[in-house]
């Protein structure tokens, strides 16, 4: 090879390592090829690329789930139904039936030589519930009644006709009681309320629409006169076709017999007092003003 040859090759590798590679923006179309004219989105049309014309699509500012534009959306669509009102207001009761009972009876995680309340059902941790979904206690309901088979005295806040009569029908007793938002956090762990340090509140007396039932002694209502409930205890024995047991040549009698008191929350513990875990003991106000407050 010449000299002159030489230098030309040295001139075409120095040219390629200045030039680009070889991609798709910079090789020519093939001869007599066609492309069809792109125009832009101007005034006269143009690609929107699916976002559509105008609105909140264009702008990629989506609506949240559920929602519906216009000012008409479809729950107002419809006319108004008068049993929805005061749906968020309406106290619920969890259930729990005679069958559920029995079993934690027979697994020995209730003891039926003790009075049976809401606390202690919620400690077995088989029942849960929770005041901030607006429940307010135990419903006790009819499944398993021809299964139930102990002696119990035992408080809920709602049950029907076929649940006294199961319970009675063995020689028990029970008895509906109300339970405030604020007891409610109290009873249902006593252990958590009691590391507070906070004095036992009050129970408050049920609102307006719960008072009928509180006080109907066919409900065994907690703020029914007692004789009376005595004389429904007979009529619904009559009814169902069983004996009656006589509570007061019951071996179990006081316990049986056992009640809290209107404004009582604890069995045993009365309102005012404050729980001491750490120390094991139970400090009770000595002003009898402050004492009066909580009783009454």
């Amino acid at each position: 090879m010449s000299w002159s040859g030489k230098k030309g090759v040295d001139k075409a590798f120095a040219m390629l390592r200045t030039l680009p590679r070889v991609c798709l923006a910079n090789i020519r179309r093939n001869p007599g090829t066609r492309t069809k004219p792109l125009r832009g989105r101007a005034q006269h049309g143009g690609d929107k690329h699916g976002a559509g014309n105008k609105g909140s699509g264009q702008r990629q500012n989506y609506m949240r789930l559920g929602y519906e534009t216009g000012n008409n959306p479809f729950y107002l669509r419809f006319t108004y139904e008068p049993y929805y009102k005061g749906h968020h207001l309406r106290r619920e009761y969890p259930p729990l039936s005679l069958l559920q009972l029995q079993k934690m009876i027979d697994t020995d995680r209730l003891d039926t030589s003790q009075p049976i309340d809401l606390s202690i059902i919620c400690n077995t941790g088989l029942y849960q519930m929770n005041p901030s979904h607006k429940h307010f206690g135990i419903q006790l309901t009819d499944e398993g009644a021809d299964l139930f088979k102990s002696k119990v005295n035992i408080e809920v806040q709602w049950a029907s006709e076929p649940v006294i009569a199961a319970i009675e029908r063995n020689g028990g007793v029970i008895t509906t009681a109300y339970y405030d938002i604020h007891s409610l956090w109290a009873v249902i762990n006593p252990e958590k309320f009691f590391k507070k340090g906070e004095a036992i509140p009050r129970r408050m007396l049920p609102p307006e629409d719960a008072v009928d039932y509180y006080t109907n002694p066919a409900n065994r209502g907690y703020l029914a006169d007692p004789e009376k409930i005595s004389w429904e205890r007979l009529v619904l024995a009559q009814k169902y076709g069983y004996q009656l047991p006589v509570l007061e040549e019951d071996p179990d009698y006081a316990m049986l017999t056992q009640r809290k008191d209107p404004r009582q929350i604890f069995l045993g513990l009365e309102p005012g007092w404050v729980v001491n875990l750490r120390d094991r003991c139970i400090l009770k106000p000595q002003d009898e003003q402050l004492q009066e407050y909580y009783q009454s």
